[in-house]
């Protein structure tokens, strides 16, 4: 008998894995952005992360059980000119020698209405983290789910533009990171 419950409790067990995995999402790349939205002048600039990667394990009849992670290459950050990318990746800016990745980890998401959630989570960049919070919008789209919100932060608060760049009459210590991601089974 003892056999038969092992036997039993391990197909219980892999069938439970099999099912909490197949929440897993990939994502799709080339439907999906994380961008970064800041005034330097006045004038409103968007800049992309052309490198991250998003893990998402989503369940739509369960979102608090759900969680997400997103990691950000940032050496990736593109202002559409090679100089001033060059610029950015140094310590000043991201430091992406000494700090190659931005990352989010969720801490909690809730159901906040029809087709939105509250995510809360830890951001760390730069070697600083930081609790946040945020408004996020899913939706259905050509079989697959897609995730969109946006976070402001302060630039200054993870140490992104030091020394001159400190100056906000330059570079506007808010910063909008938007994002948009795209995936499915």
């Amino acid at each position: 008998m003892k056999p038969i419950k092992s036997l039993l409790l391990a197909s219980l067990f892999a069938g439970a894995v099999t099912v909490a995995g197949a929440a897993v999402l990939k994502t799709d790349p080339a439907k999906s952005s994380v961008t970064a939205t800041f005034k330097q002048m006045g004038v409103p600039v968007e800049a992309k992360f052309k490198q991250f990667t998003a893990q998402i394990d989503y369940d739509a009849a369960q979102p608090a059980a759900s969680k997400a992670s997103v990691d950000i290459q940032t050496a990736s950050f593109d202002l559409g000119d090679p100089d001033y990318n060059k610029e950015v990746t140094k310590k000043e800016w991201f430091n992406a020698a000494q700090f190659p990745k931005a990352s989010f980890v969720s801490t909690a998401i809730a159901p906040a209405g029809a087709g939105k959630l509250n995510v809360s989570g830890k951001l760390s960049i730069k070697g600083r983290s930081a609790d946040v919070s945020f408004p996020l919008s899913v939706k259905s789209e050509g079989g697959k789910q897609v995730f969109e919100g946006q976070l402001p932060i302060k630039r200054l608060a993870f140490s992104i533009g030091e020394g001159e760049w400190k100056d906000t009459s330059m570079v506007a210590d808010e910063v909008v990171i938007k994002f948009r991601i795209t995936a499915g089974q």
